[in-house]
Protein backbone atom coordinates (compact mmCIF):
# COMPACT_ATOMS: atom_id res chain seq x y z
CA UNK A 1 0.00 0.00 0.00
CA UNK A 2 1.52 3.32 -1.03
CA UNK A 3 2.29 5.68 1.81
CA UNK A 4 0.49 9.03 1.74
CA UNK A 5 2.68 12.09 1.38
CA UNK A 6 2.92 13.95 4.71
CA UNK A 7 3.40 17.13 2.70
CA UNK A 8 0.09 16.63 0.91
CA UNK A 9 -1.58 15.70 4.20
CA UNK A 10 -0.51 18.93 5.82
CA UNK A 11 -1.59 20.86 2.76
CA UNK A 12 -5.04 19.39 2.85
CA UNK A 13 -5.56 19.88 6.59
CA UNK A 14 -3.83 23.16 7.22
CA UNK A 15 -7.11 25.08 7.15
CA UNK A 16 -8.35 22.97 10.08
CA UNK A 17 -5.39 23.63 12.37
CA UNK A 18 -6.17 26.31 14.96
CA UNK A 19 -4.34 27.61 17.96
CA UNK A 20 -5.40 26.86 21.51
CA UNK A 21 -8.21 29.37 22.32
CA UNK A 22 -8.93 30.48 25.88
CA UNK A 23 -12.65 31.20 25.88
CA UNK A 24 -14.89 33.31 28.12
CA UNK A 25 -18.54 32.27 28.29
CA UNK A 26 -20.72 35.30 29.05
CA UNK A 27 -24.38 34.88 30.05
CA UNK A 28 -26.83 37.57 31.17
CA UNK A 29 -30.42 37.56 32.35
CA UNK A 30 -32.43 40.73 32.99
CA UNK A 31 -35.89 41.37 34.40
CA UNK A 32 -37.46 41.74 30.95
CA UNK A 33 -36.03 38.34 29.94
CA UNK A 34 -37.68 36.44 32.79
CA UNK A 35 -40.74 35.67 30.69
CA UNK A 36 -38.62 34.01 28.00
CA UNK A 37 -37.57 30.55 29.16
CA UNK A 38 -35.13 30.28 26.24
CA UNK A 39 -33.06 33.04 27.79
CA UNK A 40 -32.62 31.41 31.20
CA UNK A 41 -29.06 31.29 32.51
CA UNK A 42 -29.08 27.50 32.30
CA UNK A 43 -30.35 27.46 28.72
CA UNK A 44 -27.77 30.01 27.58
CA UNK A 45 -24.97 27.89 29.00
CA UNK A 46 -26.38 24.71 27.43
CA UNK A 47 -26.52 26.35 23.97
CA UNK A 48 -22.93 27.55 24.26
CA UNK A 49 -21.59 24.26 25.63
CA UNK A 50 -23.34 22.34 22.86
CA UNK A 51 -21.72 24.64 20.30
CA UNK A 52 -18.26 24.05 21.83
CA UNK A 53 -18.69 20.30 22.37
CA UNK A 54 -17.05 19.30 19.07
CA UNK A 55 -14.45 22.08 19.04
CA UNK A 56 -11.47 20.95 21.17
CA UNK A 57 -9.44 24.02 20.27
CA UNK A 58 -11.69 26.09 22.57
CA UNK A 59 -10.78 25.83 26.24
CA UNK A 60 -13.26 27.41 28.67
CA UNK A 61 -11.29 29.89 30.76
CA UNK A 62 -14.22 31.06 32.93
CA UNK A 63 -17.97 31.62 32.94
CA UNK A 64 -19.19 35.17 33.64
CA UNK A 65 -22.79 35.50 34.84
CA UNK A 66 -24.79 38.72 35.36
CA UNK A 67 -28.23 37.90 36.74
CA UNK A 68 -31.05 40.45 36.81
CA UNK A 69 -29.05 43.23 35.11
CA UNK A 70 -30.17 45.32 32.16
CA UNK A 71 -28.45 45.01 28.79
CA UNK A 72 -28.54 48.79 28.35
CA UNK A 73 -25.89 49.25 31.05
CA UNK A 74 -22.41 47.73 30.69
CA UNK A 75 -21.39 48.51 34.26
CA UNK A 76 -22.18 44.92 35.30
CA UNK A 77 -19.94 43.14 37.84
CA UNK A 78 -19.21 39.99 35.85
CA UNK A 79 -18.90 41.83 32.54
CA UNK A 80 -16.36 44.20 34.10
CA UNK A 81 -14.51 41.21 35.59
CA UNK A 82 -14.35 39.68 32.11
CA UNK A 83 -12.92 42.93 30.70
CA UNK A 84 -10.27 42.88 33.44
CA UNK A 85 -9.31 39.33 32.43
CA UNK A 86 -9.13 40.45 28.79
CA UNK A 87 -6.84 43.33 29.77
CA UNK A 88 -4.69 40.87 31.73
CA UNK A 89 -4.28 38.71 28.59
CA UNK A 90 -6.16 35.66 29.94
CA UNK A 91 -8.83 35.49 27.22
CA UNK A 92 -8.72 34.95 23.44
CA UNK A 93 -12.43 34.59 22.70
CA UNK A 94 -15.79 35.74 24.10
CA UNK A 95 -18.86 33.65 23.35
CA UNK A 96 -22.55 34.42 24.05
CA UNK A 97 -25.84 32.76 23.16
CA UNK A 98 -26.92 35.72 21.02
CA UNK A 99 -26.04 39.37 20.46
CA UNK A 100 -28.64 40.64 22.92
CA UNK A 101 -26.88 38.79 25.77
CA UNK A 102 -23.83 40.99 25.29
CA UNK A 103 -25.98 44.10 25.45
CA UNK A 104 -29.03 45.98 24.21
CA UNK A 105 -27.37 49.40 23.97
CA UNK A 106 -26.72 49.99 20.26
CA UNK A 107 -23.73 52.31 20.58
CA UNK A 108 -21.91 50.47 23.39
CA UNK A 109 -22.61 46.99 22.01
CA UNK A 110 -21.26 47.99 18.60
CA UNK A 111 -18.22 49.55 20.28
CA UNK A 112 -17.29 46.36 22.13
CA UNK A 113 -17.78 44.11 19.08
CA UNK A 114 -16.26 46.31 16.40
CA UNK A 115 -13.59 48.24 18.33
CA UNK A 116 -12.75 46.92 21.79
CA UNK A 117 -12.61 43.20 20.94
CA UNK A 118 -10.82 43.94 17.67
CA UNK A 119 -8.21 46.13 19.41
CA UNK A 120 -7.53 43.39 21.98
CA UNK A 121 -7.46 40.62 19.35
CA UNK A 122 -10.52 38.97 20.89
CA UNK A 123 -12.67 36.66 18.79
CA UNK A 124 -16.39 37.18 19.43
CA UNK A 125 -19.07 34.55 18.78
CA UNK A 126 -22.87 34.86 19.09
CA UNK A 127 -24.10 31.28 18.62
CA UNK A 128 -27.75 31.54 17.62
CA UNK A 129 -27.11 34.66 15.48
CA UNK A 130 -24.42 32.65 13.64
CA UNK A 131 -22.02 35.54 14.17
CA UNK A 132 -18.26 34.95 14.42
CA UNK A 133 -15.67 37.70 13.92
CA UNK A 134 -13.17 35.05 12.76
CA UNK A 135 -15.42 34.07 9.82
CA UNK A 136 -14.79 36.26 6.75
CA UNK A 137 -18.32 35.51 5.52
CA UNK A 138 -20.12 36.64 8.69
CA UNK A 139 -22.12 39.80 9.30
CA UNK A 140 -19.10 41.77 10.58
CA UNK A 141 -18.72 45.05 8.76
CA UNK A 142 -22.11 44.71 7.07
CA UNK A 143 -25.47 46.26 7.77
CA UNK A 144 -26.96 43.33 9.73
CA UNK A 145 -24.83 43.70 12.87
CA UNK A 146 -25.75 47.33 13.66
CA UNK A 147 -29.33 46.58 12.62
CA UNK A 148 -29.59 43.71 15.10
CA UNK A 149 -28.06 45.87 17.86
CA UNK A 150 -30.56 48.68 17.15
CA UNK A 151 -33.44 46.20 17.29
CA UNK A 152 -32.16 44.79 20.60
CA UNK A 153 -31.89 48.28 22.09
CA UNK A 154 -35.34 49.28 20.88
CA UNK A 155 -36.80 46.08 22.34
CA UNK A 156 -35.15 46.70 25.70
CA UNK A 157 -36.33 50.31 25.86
CA UNK A 158 -39.87 49.29 24.93
CA UNK A 159 -40.01 46.52 27.54
CA UNK A 160 -38.52 48.86 30.17
CA UNK A 161 -41.17 51.50 29.48
CA UNK A 162 -43.96 48.93 29.65
CA UNK A 163 -42.70 47.58 33.00
CA UNK A 164 -42.53 51.12 34.45
CA UNK A 165 -45.99 51.95 33.11
CA UNK A 166 -47.42 48.75 34.61
CA UNK A 167 -45.83 49.58 37.97
CA UNK A 168 -47.21 53.12 37.97
CA UNK A 169 -50.69 51.83 37.15
CA UNK A 170 -50.43 49.24 39.92
CA UNK A 171 -49.53 52.04 42.36
CA UNK A 172 -52.59 54.03 41.26
CA UNK A 173 -54.72 50.91 41.83
CA UNK A 174 -53.49 50.77 45.43
CA UNK A 175 -51.27 47.74 44.92
CA UNK A 176 -48.01 47.47 46.85
CA UNK A 177 -45.12 47.05 44.37
CA UNK A 178 -42.13 46.95 46.74
CA UNK A 179 -39.88 43.88 46.87
CA UNK A 180 -40.20 43.60 50.67
CA UNK A 181 -43.07 44.55 52.98
CA UNK A 182 -42.49 47.46 55.39
CA UNK A 183 -41.54 46.56 58.99
CA UNK A 184 -44.75 45.65 60.82
CA UNK A 185 -46.36 44.16 57.72
CA UNK A 186 -46.03 41.13 55.49
CA UNK A 187 -47.33 40.34 52.04
CA UNK A 188 -50.65 38.59 51.79
CA UNK A 189 -50.00 34.94 50.78
CA UNK A 190 -52.95 35.14 48.40
CA UNK A 191 -51.98 38.50 46.87
CA UNK A 192 -48.37 39.73 46.95
CA UNK A 193 -49.54 43.29 46.21
CA UNK A 194 -51.60 43.49 49.41
CA UNK A 195 -50.18 44.10 52.90
CA UNK A 196 -51.38 42.42 56.08
CA UNK A 197 -50.23 43.07 59.64
CA UNK A 198 -47.31 41.04 60.95
CA UNK A 199 -48.19 41.08 64.64
CA UNK A 200 -44.74 40.59 66.21
CA UNK A 201 -43.02 43.64 64.67
CA UNK A 202 -46.35 45.54 64.67
CA UNK A 203 -46.17 45.55 68.49
CA UNK A 204 -42.79 47.29 68.27
CA UNK A 205 -44.20 49.87 65.86
CA UNK A 206 -47.10 50.60 68.25
CA UNK A 207 -44.66 51.01 71.15
CA UNK A 208 -42.48 53.41 69.15
CA UNK A 209 -45.49 55.58 68.31
CA UNK A 210 -46.74 55.49 71.91
CA UNK A 211 -43.40 56.73 73.23
CA UNK A 212 -43.31 59.48 70.59
CA UNK A 213 -46.95 60.39 71.40
CA UNK A 214 -45.86 60.82 75.03
CA UNK A 215 -43.23 63.34 73.85
CA UNK A 216 -40.24 61.03 74.23
CA UNK A 217 -37.31 62.05 72.04
CA UNK A 218 -36.05 59.88 69.21
CA UNK A 219 -32.66 59.29 70.88
CA UNK A 220 -34.35 58.03 74.05
CA UNK A 221 -36.67 55.79 72.00
CA UNK A 222 -33.62 54.30 70.29
CA UNK A 223 -31.96 53.59 73.64
CA UNK A 224 -35.10 51.98 75.06
CA UNK A 225 -35.47 49.73 72.00
CA UNK A 226 -31.86 48.58 72.32
CA UNK A 227 -32.19 48.04 76.08
CA UNK A 228 -35.29 45.87 75.64
CA UNK A 229 -33.54 43.85 72.89
CA UNK A 230 -36.08 44.65 70.17
CA UNK A 231 -35.06 43.06 66.84
CA UNK A 232 -34.19 45.66 64.19
CA UNK A 233 -36.16 45.66 60.91
CA UNK A 234 -33.31 44.28 58.78
CA UNK A 235 -32.51 41.48 61.23
CA UNK A 236 -36.19 40.57 61.49
CA UNK A 237 -36.48 40.41 57.68
CA UNK A 238 -33.34 38.26 57.61
CA UNK A 239 -34.91 35.87 60.14
CA UNK A 240 -38.11 35.59 58.06
CA UNK A 241 -36.13 34.99 54.86
CA UNK A 242 -37.11 38.25 53.11
CA UNK A 243 -33.49 39.42 53.21
CA UNK A 244 -30.96 36.87 51.98
CA UNK A 245 -27.63 38.68 51.84
CA UNK A 246 -25.60 39.54 54.94
CA UNK A 247 -24.55 42.89 53.42
CA UNK A 248 -28.16 44.11 53.61
CA UNK A 249 -28.39 43.90 57.41
CA UNK A 250 -26.82 46.18 59.98
CA UNK A 251 -25.19 45.45 63.31
CA UNK A 252 -28.45 44.65 65.05
CA UNK A 253 -28.81 47.95 66.94
CA UNK A 254 -31.55 50.52 66.46
CA UNK A 255 -30.55 53.90 65.00
CA UNK A 256 -32.20 57.32 65.08
CA UNK A 257 -32.66 57.25 61.30
CA UNK A 258 -34.62 53.97 61.49
CA UNK A 259 -37.00 55.24 64.19
CA UNK A 260 -37.55 58.58 62.40
CA UNK A 261 -38.34 56.73 59.16
CA UNK A 262 -40.98 54.59 60.93
CA UNK A 263 -42.56 57.63 62.59
CA UNK A 264 -42.96 59.42 59.23
CA UNK A 265 -44.23 56.50 57.14
CA UNK A 266 -47.90 56.77 56.13
CA UNK A 267 -48.07 53.01 55.56
CA UNK A 268 -48.85 52.57 59.30
CA UNK A 269 -52.16 54.47 58.96
CA UNK A 270 -53.28 52.24 56.07
CA UNK A 271 -52.16 54.47 53.20
CA UNK A 272 -49.71 53.69 50.41
CA UNK A 273 -47.39 56.48 49.27
CA UNK A 274 -45.23 55.05 46.49
CA UNK A 275 -42.96 56.44 43.77
CA UNK A 276 -40.66 58.17 46.28
CA UNK A 277 -37.63 57.10 44.28
CA UNK A 278 -36.86 56.96 40.58
CA UNK A 279 -34.14 55.49 38.40
CA UNK A 280 -31.69 57.86 36.72
CA UNK A 281 -28.61 56.47 34.93
CA UNK A 282 -29.33 53.07 36.47
CA UNK A 283 -29.21 54.49 40.03
CA UNK A 284 -32.04 54.97 42.52
CA UNK A 285 -32.46 58.61 43.59
CA UNK A 286 -35.07 60.48 45.62
CA UNK A 287 -37.98 61.69 43.49
CA UNK A 288 -39.87 64.98 43.74
CA UNK A 289 -43.21 64.93 45.50
CA UNK A 290 -45.06 65.34 42.20
CA UNK A 291 -43.84 61.82 41.37
CA UNK A 292 -45.52 60.37 44.49
CA UNK A 293 -48.67 58.26 44.12
CA UNK A 294 -50.86 58.20 47.24
CA UNK A 295 -53.81 55.86 47.75
CA UNK A 296 -55.63 55.85 51.10
CA UNK A 297 -57.07 52.92 53.06
CA UNK A 298 -55.41 50.18 51.01
CA UNK A 299 -54.71 47.92 53.98
CA UNK A 300 -55.34 47.58 57.74
CA UNK A 301 -53.73 50.35 59.81
CA UNK A 302 -51.40 49.73 62.77
CA UNK A 303 -51.57 53.34 64.04
CA UNK A 304 -54.56 55.67 64.19
CA UNK A 305 -54.48 58.85 62.12
CA UNK A 306 -54.86 60.92 65.29
CA UNK A 307 -51.69 59.46 66.83
CA UNK A 308 -49.78 59.72 63.54
CA UNK A 309 -50.74 63.38 63.02
CA UNK A 310 -49.83 64.41 66.59
CA UNK A 311 -46.46 62.62 66.47
CA UNK A 312 -45.51 64.20 63.15
CA UNK A 313 -46.71 67.64 64.30
CA UNK A 314 -44.37 67.31 67.31
CA UNK A 315 -41.47 66.24 65.08
CA UNK A 316 -42.08 69.18 62.75
CA UNK A 317 -42.19 71.59 65.70
CA UNK A 318 -38.90 70.25 67.09
CA UNK A 319 -37.34 70.58 63.64
CA UNK A 320 -38.48 74.21 63.27
CA UNK A 321 -37.17 75.13 66.73
CA UNK A 322 -33.83 73.54 65.92
CA UNK A 323 -33.58 75.41 62.61
CA UNK A 324 -34.43 78.71 64.29
CA UNK A 325 -31.56 78.49 66.79
CA UNK A 326 -28.60 80.67 65.74
CA UNK A 327 -25.53 78.46 65.47
CA UNK A 328 -22.01 78.95 64.28
CA UNK A 329 -20.90 76.41 61.71
CA UNK A 330 -18.63 73.63 62.94
CA UNK A 331 -14.95 73.85 62.11
CA UNK A 332 -13.60 71.10 59.81
CA UNK A 333 -13.13 67.74 61.53
CA UNK A 334 -9.50 66.75 60.91
CA UNK A 335 -10.10 63.23 62.26
CA UNK A 336 -13.34 62.54 60.37
CA UNK A 337 -14.02 58.77 60.26
CA UNK A 338 -10.83 57.87 62.14
CA UNK A 339 -11.66 58.15 65.88
CA UNK A 340 -12.90 55.01 67.68
CA UNK A 341 -13.81 53.92 71.19
CA UNK A 342 -11.35 51.37 72.61
CA UNK A 343 -14.12 49.59 74.56
CA UNK A 344 -17.17 49.22 72.27
CA UNK A 345 -15.47 49.89 68.92
CA UNK A 346 -17.95 52.61 67.89
CA UNK A 347 -17.04 55.82 66.11
CA UNK A 348 -16.68 58.74 68.51
CA UNK A 349 -19.03 61.66 67.91
CA UNK A 350 -17.68 65.20 67.67
CA UNK A 351 -19.53 67.76 69.81
CA UNK A 352 -19.09 71.52 70.02
CA UNK A 353 -19.41 73.04 73.49
CA UNK A 354 -20.52 76.64 72.92
CA UNK A 355 -19.06 79.23 75.31
CA UNK A 356 -20.06 82.90 75.52
CA UNK A 357 -16.81 84.53 76.66
CA UNK A 358 -14.26 82.03 75.38
CA UNK A 359 -13.64 80.08 72.21
CA UNK A 360 -15.83 77.09 71.55
CA UNK A 361 -14.44 73.72 72.65
CA UNK A 362 -14.72 70.59 70.51
CA UNK A 363 -14.88 67.20 72.16
CA UNK A 364 -14.96 63.57 70.96
CA UNK A 365 -17.18 61.24 72.99
CA UNK A 366 -18.78 57.79 72.79
CA UNK A 367 -22.58 57.75 72.48
CA UNK A 368 -23.13 54.04 73.22
CA UNK A 369 -24.58 54.69 76.70
CA UNK A 370 -27.08 57.17 75.27
CA UNK A 371 -28.06 55.30 72.11
CA UNK A 372 -27.69 51.61 72.94
CA UNK A 373 -28.11 51.12 76.69
CA UNK A 374 -26.78 52.38 80.02
CA UNK A 375 -23.47 50.80 81.09
CA UNK A 376 -22.90 49.45 77.58
CA UNK A 377 -19.50 51.15 77.54
CA UNK A 378 -17.17 52.64 80.20
CA UNK A 379 -17.41 55.83 78.17
CA UNK A 380 -14.83 57.95 76.37
CA UNK A 381 -14.48 61.73 76.24
CA UNK A 382 -11.50 63.81 75.12
CA UNK A 383 -11.02 67.41 74.02
CA UNK A 384 -10.00 67.85 70.40
CA UNK A 385 -7.10 70.23 71.15
CA UNK A 386 -5.75 67.77 73.71
CA UNK A 387 -6.04 64.94 71.17
CA UNK A 388 -4.23 66.96 68.47
CA UNK A 389 -1.27 67.71 70.79
CA UNK A 390 -0.97 64.05 71.75
CA UNK A 391 -1.20 62.81 68.15
CA UNK A 392 1.50 65.26 66.99
CA UNK A 393 3.84 64.07 69.74
CA UNK A 394 3.23 60.39 68.96
CA UNK A 395 3.59 60.96 65.21
CA UNK A 396 6.89 62.83 65.51
CA UNK A 397 8.38 60.04 67.62
CA UNK A 398 7.08 57.29 65.32
CA UNK A 399 8.38 58.98 62.17
CA UNK A 400 11.75 59.68 63.77
CA UNK A 401 12.16 56.02 64.77
CA UNK A 402 10.98 54.73 61.38
CA UNK A 403 13.35 56.96 59.41
CA UNK A 404 16.21 56.66 61.88
CA UNK A 405 16.24 52.87 61.65
CA UNK A 406 16.36 52.98 57.85
CA UNK A 407 19.24 53.60 55.46
CA UNK A 408 19.16 56.82 53.41
CA UNK A 409 17.22 56.67 50.16
CA UNK A 410 20.34 56.10 47.97
CA UNK A 411 21.43 53.09 50.03
CA UNK A 412 17.87 51.78 50.21
CA UNK A 413 17.66 51.65 46.40
CA UNK A 414 21.19 50.19 46.18
CA UNK A 415 20.32 47.48 48.72
CA UNK A 416 17.35 46.45 46.58
CA UNK A 417 19.32 46.09 43.33
CA UNK A 418 20.60 42.57 44.08
CA UNK A 419 17.09 41.30 44.76
CA UNK A 420 15.71 43.09 41.67
CA UNK A 421 18.31 41.48 39.41
CA UNK A 422 17.57 38.04 40.89
CA UNK A 423 13.83 38.51 40.36
CA UNK A 424 14.31 39.67 36.76
CA UNK A 425 16.49 36.63 36.00
CA UNK A 426 14.06 34.16 37.59
CA UNK A 427 11.13 35.87 35.88
CA UNK A 428 12.81 35.46 32.46
CA UNK A 429 13.34 31.74 33.04
CA UNK A 430 9.69 31.34 34.12
CA UNK A 431 8.38 33.25 31.07
CA UNK A 432 10.44 31.04 28.74
CA UNK A 433 9.04 27.88 30.32
CA UNK A 434 5.52 29.30 30.15
CA UNK A 435 5.87 29.95 26.41
CA UNK A 436 7.24 26.42 25.88
CA UNK A 437 4.20 24.91 27.59
CA UNK A 438 1.83 27.10 25.55
CA UNK A 439 3.56 25.97 22.34
CA UNK A 440 3.31 22.34 23.48
CA UNK A 441 -0.48 22.69 23.84
CA UNK A 442 -0.67 24.15 20.35
CA UNK A 443 1.40 21.26 19.06
CA UNK A 444 -0.88 18.79 20.83
CA UNK A 445 -3.89 20.08 18.94
CA UNK A 446 -2.04 19.86 15.65
CA UNK A 447 -1.11 16.26 16.50
CA UNK A 448 -4.67 15.24 17.33
CA UNK A 449 -5.93 16.83 14.09
CA UNK A 450 -3.32 14.90 12.11
CA UNK A 451 -4.12 11.65 13.92
CA UNK A 452 -0.70 11.35 15.58
CA UNK A 453 -2.27 11.11 19.06
CA UNK A 454 -5.74 10.12 20.23
CA UNK A 455 -8.31 12.52 21.59
CA UNK A 456 -7.97 10.87 25.03
CA UNK A 457 -4.21 11.46 25.05
CA UNK A 458 -4.79 15.02 23.85
CA UNK A 459 -7.02 15.95 26.79
CA UNK A 460 -4.82 14.12 29.31
CA UNK A 461 -1.61 15.81 28.16
CA UNK A 462 -3.33 19.17 27.73
CA UNK A 463 -4.51 19.05 31.34
CA UNK A 464 -0.93 18.55 32.57
CA UNK A 465 0.37 21.43 30.47
CA UNK A 466 -2.46 23.69 31.59
CA UNK A 467 -1.78 22.92 35.22
CA UNK A 468 1.90 23.79 34.73
CA UNK A 469 0.93 26.99 32.87
CA UNK A 470 -1.28 28.00 35.80
CA UNK A 471 1.57 27.37 38.26
CA UNK A 472 4.00 29.40 36.14
CA UNK A 473 1.49 32.24 35.76
CA UNK A 474 1.10 32.38 39.54
CA UNK A 475 4.88 32.41 39.89
CA UNK A 476 5.18 35.29 37.40
CA UNK A 477 2.52 37.23 39.29
CA UNK A 478 4.47 36.83 42.53
CA UNK A 479 7.63 38.15 40.83
CA UNK A 480 5.73 41.17 39.50
CA UNK A 481 4.14 41.77 42.89
CA UNK A 482 7.54 41.74 44.60
CA UNK A 483 8.99 44.23 42.10
CA UNK A 484 5.98 46.49 42.71
CA UNK A 485 6.50 46.11 46.45
CA UNK A 486 10.15 47.16 46.16
CA UNK A 487 9.10 50.25 44.19
CA UNK A 488 6.44 51.00 46.79
CA UNK A 489 8.98 50.77 49.63
CA UNK A 490 11.12 53.49 48.06
CA UNK A 491 8.13 55.73 47.30
CA UNK A 492 6.77 55.21 50.81
CA UNK A 493 10.12 56.14 52.30
CA UNK A 494 10.17 59.39 50.29
CA UNK A 495 6.58 60.24 51.27
CA UNK A 496 7.11 59.51 54.98
CA UNK A 497 10.35 61.50 55.00
CA UNK A 498 8.61 64.53 53.47
CA UNK A 499 5.73 64.30 55.97
CA UNK A 500 8.21 64.03 58.86
CA UNK A 501 10.07 67.14 57.71
CA UNK A 502 6.81 69.07 57.37
CA UNK A 503 5.57 68.02 60.82
CA UNK A 504 8.91 68.83 62.48
CA UNK A 505 8.98 72.28 60.88
CA UNK A 506 5.53 73.56 61.84
CA UNK A 507 4.17 71.04 64.42
CA UNK A 508 0.71 71.25 62.85
CA UNK A 509 -1.72 68.57 61.75
CA UNK A 510 -3.77 68.83 58.59
CA UNK A 511 -6.53 66.59 57.28
CA UNK A 512 -4.31 65.63 54.34
CA UNK A 513 -1.41 64.66 56.63
CA UNK A 514 -3.70 62.58 58.85
CA UNK A 515 -5.19 60.84 55.81
CA UNK A 516 -1.73 59.88 54.52
CA UNK A 517 -0.25 58.72 57.83
CA UNK A 518 -3.07 57.48 60.08
CA UNK A 519 -5.55 54.65 59.59
CA UNK A 520 -7.37 55.03 62.91
CA UNK A 521 -7.05 56.51 66.41
CA UNK A 522 -8.38 54.43 69.31
CA UNK A 523 -9.12 56.18 72.61
CA UNK A 524 -9.82 54.55 75.98
CA UNK A 525 -11.75 55.70 79.06
CA UNK A 526 -8.57 56.96 80.74
CA UNK A 527 -7.67 58.95 77.58
CA UNK A 528 -5.09 56.45 76.47
CA UNK A 529 -4.37 56.89 72.77
CA UNK A 530 -3.41 54.13 70.33
CA UNK A 531 -2.68 55.03 66.70
CA UNK A 532 -2.79 52.57 63.80
CA UNK A 533 -0.51 54.01 61.13
CA UNK A 534 -1.02 53.76 57.39
CA UNK A 535 2.71 53.71 56.65
CA UNK A 536 4.55 50.51 57.49
CA UNK A 537 8.14 49.57 58.30
CA UNK A 538 8.48 47.09 55.42
CA UNK A 539 11.24 49.13 53.83
CA UNK A 540 13.05 49.26 57.19
CA UNK A 541 12.91 45.46 57.46
CA UNK A 542 14.07 45.14 53.84
CA UNK A 543 17.31 47.08 54.32
CA UNK A 544 18.13 45.90 57.84
CA UNK A 545 17.56 42.21 57.12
Amino acid sequence: MARKSRKNLNKGQSAQVAVYIRTAMYVRLSVEDNCHRGNSLENQQLVIKDYLSNKPEFQLYDTYIDNGLSGRNFNRPSFQRMLADIEAGHIDCVIVKDLSRLGRNFIDTSYYIEQYFFAHNIRFIAVTDQFDTADPNNLHGGIMLPLKNMINEAYSLDIGKKIKAQQRQAMRDGEYVGSRAPYGYKKDPDNCHHLIIDEEPAQIVRQIYQWAYDDMGISEIVRKLNEMGAVTPSHYKKATGEIKHENLIGRGKWQSFTVAKILKNEVYIGDLVQGKTKTVDHSQIKADEDNYITVCNTHEAIISREVFDKVNANLEQISEISKAKPTNPYTPNLFKGKIYCAHCGKHLNRLCERRKKKDDVYRFYCISNNRIAHNTCPGVSIREDELIRSVIEILEKKLSVALGDCLPEYYLEFAQQKERLSIITDSGVTKAELLRNQRMIQGLYENVVQGIISTEDYFSLKKDYEQRIEELSTELTSYNDRIAQLDHEVEEYKSVREDALLLNSNHQLTAELIERLIDRVVISHDKGIEIVFRFQDDYTKAVTA
